[in-house]
């Protein structure tokens, strides 16, 4: 199916007018690393923005500064680091943040080391709804077996094309065919970015995105898909709505970035600001 306005209206969570902060998510990002700073900032910002109620950031001590600076909405707390990145000597204080969360995100700006990778595949078993995107989806390289243990749990994975090579996609017969054997084989709720990004379902269902434009493909934008999903899953939603509704508001983000901006100027920043407006459009139909 092609994702539609009126699908992600009917599909949106209604907002309680009575509701407090706890009401509306609480989703924990564990992202960034010594030279990615600006990941974890925009994947906890779009969470904000897409709706959730409180939204926590663990970053690497080393950064965590930074982070603290740019975040006024989102909470970051300093997590023990090696080299930069994110040590296994993190993985009980995460754990004790993650505990209280409705839903999880690891990967935005983490980086590649041999300890941040054994982290990012150690807690695959974290029985939130899991959002893996960049390198948590490369730490899984050589090690795609491991998401069986997530088989009865919500895992959505947001590659590009090159990442889901990584962990052995195949686009060669199609991309809507490619995402769909492979969330079906690996049980896992799949976003595979790019012109008409493809969302596919274990159960076999897929859709096709028609919002977005070239303006978005710039570093950040796929961190703010991330916060996107991750929040709209803290919200309660439907993991394959989540995913569509996402993507579908992402891209009409970009798309009133670039209508005001034009696509060779627009930078991620310019559509994390219209993420009120784009969910505002559809909302009002």
């Amino acid at each position: 199916m092609e994702i539609t306005r009126d699908y992600v209206k009917s599909v949106l969570p209604l907002r309680d007018p009575e509701g407090h902060k706890g009401a509306f998510g609480k989703v924990y990002c564990l992202c960034g690393a010594v030279g990615y700073t600006g990941a974890p900032v925009l994947a906890a910002k779009a969470a904000v923005r897409s709706g959730s109620g409180l939204v926590y950031l663990g970053v690497p001590r080393d950064i965590w500064p930074i982070a603290a600076v740019k975040c006024d909405s989102a909470m970051p707390f300093p997590l023990p680091a090696s080299e930069g990145r994110l040590a296994l000597a993190a993985e009980e204080r995460i754990r004790t943040q993650m505990d209280p969360c409705d839903a999880v995100l690891v990967g935005c700006g983490l980086g590649r080391g041999a300890e941040t990778d054994a982290l990012t595949r150690r807690l695959l078993d974290v029985e939130k709804p899991l959002v893996l995107d960049a390198d948590g989806i490369n730490a899984l390289s050589g090690h795609i077996d491991l998401l069986e243990c997530r088989r009865d749990l919500v895992t959505v994975m947001t590659p590009h094309e090159g990442e889901f090579a990584r962990v052995g996609g195949d686009v060669s017969a199609g991309r809507e065919t490619a995402a769909a054997a492979f969330a079906c084989r690996r049980g896992v709720y799949l976003i595979l970015k790019g012109r008409r990004t493809v969302v596919a379902a274990p159960d076999g269902r897929t859709a096709v995105n028609p919002t977005g434009n070239s303006g978005m493909a710039k570093g950040g934008s796929g961190d703010i898909l991330s916060g996107v999903v991750l929040s709209l899953l803290g919200q309660g939603m439907e993991p394959f709505a989540a995913c569509c509704a996402a993507v579908y508001c992402h891209g009409l983000a970009g798309d009133l970035a670039a209508a005001a901006l034009g696509e060779r100027g627009m930078a991620p920043t310019d559509l994390l600001a219209r993420l009120p407006h784009a969910f505002q459009e559809i909302e009002r139909g």
